[in-house]
């Protein structure tokens, strides 16, 4: 298959032209055949096409070769190891996640990179050129450089790696689908997200593929069928290891044989700088001179918190290179192996210097220093795909804040440039607010279960034969919010965006009059309706413990059904006032590849629009999370202080009722949640 790039508006032609170039390219980098192993992958095709599709990349990104070059022979013959499978090696919701040591045992991480490589179609390594890189966290560099002796091993021409190893998960997705036009097949990405790292913590490891976005449920279920069959894997062993603190070329050769049958075979590690191709991006996403106007106001102030994760780079490079910020703005943003001892999530627990920074409790309320804080704070996670958004005394929901984003689309360059938004999505425990936003601009909207993957396929539904869709607006109540600009959830996106908002609402704004965080969050709620929103996680629980919590509520869920109860029988609830409408299991049914993707998740659905789901987590490395989300809606037209009730207390009857409902404390012997959000 001729290996085209897509460019934007550039008819097919060119696209051709591309094709030529790229195989001339690769003509000039003679790869070895790969010997046959016992067992041969099997091509499995992500999402109908999307694994080996030529049309499924971007115009811009940095063109290679001016980077210093370092030129050395080596021995790349790759030694075929025999091993044995390893119990576990099934994927979650993005990746693999363990404990660290767990990674360390022998052959671990080997058996699982090779299971990626078998899965992908035959013949697609071959002279090709993959992306592996990570969040930084302990074990992220050793293993970059066994997954570059196992890529050249495999018939990979060319990796590239970030500075550091390190390149954020939204970075990651951005050099896929732009450098060079788009030219890598994919990439192997290494990081627990959120979790936390360090040498008893948590380390992890997931595929994105062609088109920038997480390997769909179909690959990476053939690559957890692969580890428990696997019996060899294969790693050029000999080849030395690769600087990875500085920008380079590392091209290593190998000649075998004399004269005119001698054969020489290349191998490449470029290390490349993590921030050139992300940051061009944003440039072209963002009206960056309208956001400077904001940040030079007197009265406007910004902090940023990177928990000690990969999103510290980026946002030196963003907020202080772009954008012109003091770095005094900037907390926490030197990346450390173990997050500084911290948990790296975003949230009003873990983030809590950020929060008391901004004046905001501990349950998302003003705190009494409020009025000193500053006007705009965020942070970001461990690998900087999440976000959370503060204002001054104000904690923004993530569901709130994909409404708002969705309300202020137009004033954002990449979706006004393409014709406006053309489509929302969500995730399935994610609030309904941006399903107001999107019925009042007549958009299309999809509810999908939790895993960004799903969103990648609605955003290239055209290019798989489907309904144009992008660009596309989408986010989780998990502090995941991006667009179809890369195929990840994108923290400092989404800071950029909430960014914009405040530079338009505050065009005209008098010095001393600024409108902050909270006005506008409020202005949206007298015109939508406010969804109170909360989440309660039980982490690390016993598994079959949360086994028996999620069967009571099937058995729930069955015995309502039995009763011929429904949205036109609902039943009433005791005392809580609350009447069920649906109580079933999430089932996505993907508009475009046709998979069907059950159990996602006990959905009890209530008469006022009310909502209560409980579904475990894929996040975790140890036991099962639990997870309840809580949902009661308030339309715009309800009293003044109906909208501007505390969260706890406005969702109190339905907390009440899901406790009683689940027997959560009694069948998994936790007293508590470990986190409220």
């Amino acid at each position: 298959m001729m290996n085209l790039c897509l460019l934007r508006g550039v008819v097919l032609l060119s696209a051709l032209l591309l094709s030529e170039s790229a195989d001339a390219s690769k003509a000039a980098v003679p790869v070895a055949a790969v010997p046959s192993m016992s067992h041969r992958r099997e091509a499995v095709l992500q999402s109908s096409s999307l694994q080996s599709s030529p049309l499924l990349r971007l115009s811009g990104g940095s063109v290679s070769g001016a980077s210093a070059l370092q030129q050395r022979t080596a021995v790349l013959a790759p030694r075929v190891v025999p091993t044995e499978p390893h119990e576990g090696q099934k994927p979650g919701t993005s990746g693999l996640r363990k404990k660290t040591k767990v990674f360390q045992r022998p052959n671990y991480l080997e058996n699982f990179v090779q299971s990626i490589f078998d899965s992908l179609p035959e013949g697609q390594l071959n002279g090709a050129t993959l992306v592996v890189s990570g969040d930084g966290r302990y074990h992220n560099a050793a293993a970059i450089q066994t997954i570059c002796q196992m890529a050249a091993a495999n018939g990979v021409a060319r990796v590239w790696v970030g500075v550091g190893g390190l390149l954020s998960t939204p970075a990651v997705s951005a050099v896929i689908r732009e450098r060079e036009g788009g030219v890598a097949v994919g990439g192997i990405v290494l990081t627990a997200s959120h979790n936390p790292g360090g040498p008893d913590e948590d380390f992890g490891i997931k595929y994105n593929v062609q088109n920038g976005g997480p390997a769909l449920e179909a690959f990476t279920d053939a690559v957890h069928k692969r580890t428990n069959t696997l019996s060899e894997y294969r790693i050029s062993d000999q080849l030395p290891e690769v600087d990875l603190s500085i920008a380079a070329r590392h091209v290593f050769t190998e000649v075998t044989g004399e004269g005119a049958a001698a054969a020489k075979r290349t191998f490449e590690v470029e290390v490349i700088e993590p921030t050139e191709d992300y940051v061009a991006l944003l440039r072209r996403c963002f009206d960056m001179d309208a956001i400077r106007t904001l940040l030079r106001r007197e009265d406007m102030s910004v902090v940023f918190d990177g928990m000690h994760g990969v999103a510290g780079p980026y946002a030196k490079a963003v907020l202080c290179g772009e954008l012109g910020l003091p770095s005094s703005c900037l907390h926490h943003c030197e990346p450390s192996e173990t997050f500084n001892g911290g948990h790296p999530d975003p949230n009003l627990v873990y983030a809590h210097e950020l929060v008391a920074t901004m004046g905001v409790t501990a349950a998302g309320g003003a705190a009494p220093s409020a009025s000193s804080a500053p006007v705009f704070g965020a942070a970001a996670d461990g690998d900087a795909d999440r976000n959370m958004i503060l204002g001054r005394g104000f904690f923004v929901t993530p569901s709130d804040s994909l409404a708002l984003i969705a309300a202020h689309a137009h004033l954002i360059p990449w979706f006004a440039n393409a014709g406006g938004l053309k489509a929302v999505a969500r995730s399935m425990p994610t609030s309904g607010a941006v399903d107001r936003v999107a019925a009042a601009q007549g958009l299309p909207f999809f509810e999908t279960p939790t895993g960004w993957k799903f969103f990648g396929n609605l955003m290239d539904s055209r290019l798989l034969g489907g309904a144009t869709l992008d660009p596309l607006l989408c986010g989780e109540e998990s502090f995941g919010t991006g667009s179809s600009h890369v195929r990840e959830k994108d923290g400092l996106w989404a800071v950029l965006a909430w960014l914009t908002i405040l530079a338009e609402h505050n065009r005209q704004t008098p010095i001393g009059a600024l409108v902050g965080v909270g006005d506008i969050v409020r202005q949206h709620w007298a015109h939508f309706g406010r969804n109170y929103y909360a989440r309660y996680d039980y982490e690390g629980v016993d598994a079959n413990g949360a086994a028996r919590v999620l069967e009571r509520l099937r058995g729930v869920s069955a015995m309502f059904t039995l009763a011929g109860h429904g949205p036109d029988r609902p039943q009433p609830l005791g005392t809580s006032g609350c009447a069920l409408a649906t109580a079933d299991e999430f089932e996505y049914h993907d508009p475009v590849d046709k998979s069907v993707s059950k159990r996602q998740g006990v959905r009890l659905l209530f008469a006022d629009g009310s909502r209560i789901i409980f579904r475990l987590s894929g996040t975790g490395s140890v036991g099962a999370t639990i997870r309840i989300y809580l949902e009661r809606y308030m339309p715009a037209t309800a009293p003044a202080e109906q909208l501007a009730l505390e969260t706890a207390d406005a969702l109190a009857p339905l907390i009440n009722l899901a406790l009683e409902l689940s027997q959560v404390h009694e069948l998994t012997g936790r007293d508590a949640p470990t986190v409220i959000t």
